[in-house]
């Protein structure tokens, strides 16, 4: 199955999400951005003003998907605290040295509910996951998706894909954009040139993967990837489907791919905004 979303288009409303579990690998290493991971891990390095991570977020919170499972490790306490102070640090306050006192004068619009997890240093990506079982099982299909990656997926069309094929899990397939331009001829004559084409490159692993709980059946320990264990041995068995997403998908996992979303939050036409502005702050007192 191949569904994209419309840029800039906010999908409609409904309660698919609502209940639906979202786990994002955020405790990984990001060695290719040493002079940044030597501060923070890679899922916080901005993209314009925000942390990835809450670009991240902010898109699935569109579908009404609010409800994260945060499996940190590299610098974990840097996710924790940007989360714990989230009110403070986003929002209008007023600090009353005298007693230590904070108040809000208004509060950021995400209604969000993070649970944020310590998974180790060195465990792997299906051991992150497995660390984390006691909370993600249950009757309902969750996601997993990696903190370093952006996309216009209709998340609301991926898990009814998922619901509709009966098998354990699904995962989105997508093509990388191309490294190099193409060039289309007809005869010798260059007929067009595109630079980076989205469809350059065969499919892949674009993460926005939807397991049953029995997905816990095929991870062990911390040594687990989850490539491996998890989508490797499903395929084996004839239990992993495929949701394919023809649009916009973009990973971090280099300086070129940070400019790349810098360049488009910068232009005001990132195709992963499908949201209002953010200046709508919830007033909870008045100056």
């Amino acid at each position: 199955m191949t569904m994209e979303m419309s840029q800039h288009s906010p999908p409609f409303q409904n309660n698919i999400g609502r209940n639906t579990k979202v786990a994002i690998l955020a405790g990984g290493l990001g060695t290719r951005f040493a002079e940044e991971t030597d501060l923070k891990p890679k899922p916080m390095i901005s993209v314009g003003e925000f942390p990835i991570l809450w670009h991240l977020m902010k898109y699935f919170s569109v579908f009404s998907f609010e409800n994260f499972f945060i499996a940190t490790g590299y610098k974990g306490e840097i996710i924790r605290s940007y989360f714990a102070n989230y009110h403070t640090t986003g929002g209008s306050i007023v600090v009353d040295l005298g007693s230590g006192e904070i108040q809000n004068y208004a509060v950021p619009p995400e209604q969000w509910k993070v649970h944020l997890f310590d998974t180790g240093q060195a465990t792997m990506t299906g051991g992150r996951i497995k660390r984390m079982e006691e909370w993600l099982r249950g009757s309902e299909p969750f996601i997993v998706t990696y903190g370093d990656g952006l996309a216009n997926i209709d998340l609301h069309a991926l898990m009814q894909f998922h619901r509709s094929h009966g098998k354990l899990a699904t995962v989105t397939a997508v093509r990388p954009p191309s490294r190099f331009g193409a060039l289309n001829f007809d005869g010798d004559r260059v007929d067009s040139f595109s630079e980076k084409p989205q469809t350059g490159e065969g499919w892949i692993n674009g993460g926005f993967m939807v397991f049953n709980e029995e997905i816990f059946d095929y991870l062990h320990g911390d040594s687990d990837i989850l490539e491996r264990a998890g989508l490797e041995c499903l395929a084996a068995d004839d239990e992993l489907m495929a949701f394919r997403h023809d649009g916009y998908w973009q990973c971090m996992d280099t300086l070129r791919d940070k400019i790349h979303l810098e360049e488009a939050w910068n232009s005001g036409n990132a195709p992963w905004k499908i949201w209002s502005e953010r200046t709508a702050l919830k007033v909870v007192r008045a100056a």
